[in-house]
């Protein structure tokens, strides 16, 4: 197996990513950013890769399915903020 296919076969593809995101959350903490809107902005992501990593080094379906389960109130917290701005008129 080639260095790139064994990379991201171990999951530390998925492991950049999620370094680049905690980047990101630093990123807009120091914008101004709250942390609920960070994690509401982020959250699904973090977990979406999480999901990926587990996938790609062949854990349970379980793990797959609970990771991708837990974004969803994170997404659904962020769709609802960003709703409520619209509706307020500050998007």
């Amino acid at each position: 197996m080639d260095a790139i296919a064994q990379f991201f076969a171990s999951g530390h593809g998925a492991d950049v990513v999620l370094v680049v995101l905690a980047l990101e959350a630093v990123w807009l903490k120091m914008r101004g950013w709250s942390l609920r809107e960070t994690v509401g902005l982020l959250g699904p992501a973090v977990f979406i890769v999480l999901a990926l990593r587990a996938a790609l080094v062949d854990a349970g379906w379980w793990w797959i399915a609970g990771l991708l389960a837990l974004s969803l109130p994170l997404h659904l917290m962020d769709l609802r903020a960003r709703l409520s701005a619209a509706a307020k008129g500050r998007v």
